[in-house]
């Protein structure tokens, strides 16, 4: 008698048992992941393009200071000039929600992890694991479950960018100066008002770049996540890919770099400004 210890051997099994099992918990899942990125990309594709592309620049300029309004205009005016507009806010609509939830998963984790280092010492082979696994492979499992869409696209790009996040969380709360956290204890200040007033905005730079690599690993993931039917611009880069269509490709791949470069740069002034306000 052999016996089988491939991975398929005990994972497709155990696939089978959480979907027969657990099948009103993932449809559950599910249906709360579509109907909130379905609102969120009705929002942004019910205006029309040349109402939406001044809208947000000026929004943005007045809140973020005019360099950046000016880059939102030219990001997302690029992105209707190539003809990507529908898809290129899909993309901003499941990148958002991804990483929302990444950083709703990761910075509570990573602070708890910060102050128990044997939660620490439990998640680092974990975190090891997901961020060496290569990141197409979570498509597999999201897709046995969820089936083909857009939710197990977010779910294989929540799994990809929760680690960065989490370990930067976790890091940038270990180097806070002892210090600051000993004043405010003496001031009788509340755990609570600690955590708000003296270790968040201390922590806040080395979350930028936490959140700024959550979120290209994010635009990463939906590229790849065009494979499984996830829409926006990766199944136009899949699109150009089987069919060896190189400007299609081009196109889309640039309008990746414009949301890209725009999510970012948002979304360190929006930090900066929390932090200085």
């Amino acid at each position: 008698m052999t016996f089988d210890l491939s991975p398929g051997a005990w994972l497709a099994p155990a696939v089978d048992w959480l979907n027969t099992n657990l099948h009103g918990l993932f449809a559950g899942i599910a249906a709360v992941i579509e109907a909130v990125l379905g609102g969120l990309q009705t929002a942004l594709l019910y205006p029309p393009a040349l109402v939406m592309i001044p809208l947000v620049a000026v929004v943005v300029a007045l809140l973020l200071g005019w360099r950046l309004g000016l880059l939102a205009l030219i990001a997302l005016g690029f992105c209707f000039v190539m003809d990507l507009w529908e898809q290129s806010m899909e993309t901003v609509a499941l990148v958002s929600v991804s990483v929302a939830i990444s950083v709703a998963i990761a910075v509570p984790l990573g602070i708890l992890a910060a102050r128990r280092p044997r939660l620490e010492a439990a998640l680092r082979p974990v975190l090891d694991i997901m961020q060496t696994v290569p990141p197409w492979v979570y498509l597999i499992p999201a897709v046995m479950i969820f089936s083909l869409g857009r939710v197990p696209a977010i779910i294989a790009t929540i799994v990809y960018g929760v680690p960065p996040m989490l370990r930067l969380t976790t890091l940038a709360f270990r180097e806070i100066r002892r210090d600051l956290i000993e004043l405010g204890q003496a001031i009788g200040a509340t755990p609570r008002a600690i955590l708000l007033k003296i270790e968040l905005p201390s922590a806040i730079p080395t979350l930028m770049v936490g959140l700024n690599q959550c979120i290209l690993l994010s635009l990463a993931m939906v590229v790849l996540a065009g494979l499984v039917g996830a829409g926006g611009l990766g199944a136009e880069v899949t699109r150009g890919l089987t069919r060896m269509e190189m400007g299609l490709g081009l196109r889309a791949g640039l309008a990746i770099v414009a949301v890209a470069i725009l999510l970012d740069r948002l979304s360190r002034a929006a930090l900066e400004r929390g932090r200085k306000g």
